[in-house]
Order: structure tokens, then C-alpha cells, then sequence
């Protein structure tokens, strides 16, 4: 029988890596874009598949930041950072940090109290810990559908 924590700690590697139930998880959906895909703008007015990688981003670092007990929230740029320049090599770097942001907050999640998830995370945090942690698989669903949509835009 699986804990609490060990289900959480799933569901936000599904969210990301997938299987997921309903569709694609976020890295699913970026199989195959290239960087110039990922770069470009095809929607007027919506963020770029990159921009949301590094959203994505973002929003782990919150939560890592809010389980060390840091009481901040994210700046504009950290919430919505630049994007570099369309080389292989800063898409490879964009997409191996969400992985691997991903894989330190499952680990946080693991080694969480289980009699804390009914409590913010920090003063500023106005949600339970349990809502972050379960927040991270809806923030990143949310993302995949954009991603998925974007990626039909292109050829």
C-alpha cells in the first residue's frame, strides 16, 4: 500500500514524464520540437513552447525554494524568464533542468513530513503543502495542453 507522499511524489513524475492518464505529460509533448519550434511564436499573443519550459520551470524552484523554507515569491523573470538563442544545446539545457528540478522536488516530496501536508509551507504560501504538491501536476498539465496545441502549429 503506497503512502500519501509516495502517491504525490508519482503524480508529479507522471504530470512530467508521463504515463499520464489523460494525454500527454509535459516531456511527451515536447518529443520531437526542435529548437527553432520551441523558439517561435506560431500563436499571436501566446507564450512560445520554450517561454513555458522555463515557466515550468520556475515554479519548481518556487516550491523547492518554499520547502527550504524560503517565504518569497517568484520576480517576473524567474516566474517568466528570457529565453536564450535557439541552439540545440540551450533547448537540451532548458529541457534537462525541468527534468531534473522535477526529479529534486518528487525527492522533497519523498522525504516530507506526511503530518505537515495540512499546513502551508510558508507564511506567504497561501496554500496547503498537499495543494503545492498536487498544484505542481496541475500547473503542468495545464502546460502540456499549450504545448501540445502549439506543437500542432507547426509543420
Amino acid at each position: 500500500m503506497s503512502t500519501e507522499l509516495e502517491r504525490l511524489e508519482s503524480q508529479i513524475r507522471c504530470s512530467l514524464v508521463g504515463p499520464a492518464w489523460h494525454g500527454p505529460s509535459v516531456l511527451e509533448a515536447l518529443q520531437g520540437i526542435s529548437p527553432e519550434a520551441a523558439h517561435s511564436h506560431p500563436l499571436t499573443g501566446a507564450h512560445s513552447v520554450w517561454e513555458l519550459v522555463l515557466h515550468l520551470t520556475g515554479t519548481y524552484r518556487l516550491v523547492l525554494r518554499r520547502l527550504a523554507g524560503e517565504d518569497a515569491q517568484l520576480t517576473p523573470d524567474e516566474d517568466w524568464p528570457p529565453v536564450p538563442a535557439p541552439t540545440g544545446e540551450s533547448w537540451r539545457e532548458a529541457t534537462d533542468s525541468l527534468r531534473v528540478l522535477n526529479g529534486r522536488v518528487r525527492q522533497a516530496v519523498l522525504a516530507f513530513d506526511p503530518d505537515l501536508l495540512d499546513r502551508p509551507l510558508c507564511a506567504s504560501a497561501p496554500y496547503t503543502a498537499y495543494t503545492q504538491f498536487i498544484g505542481i501536476t496541475q500547473h503542468d498539465l495545464y502546460h502540456a495542453g499549450q504545448i501540445a496545441i502549439l506543437k500542432k502549429l507547426h509543420p
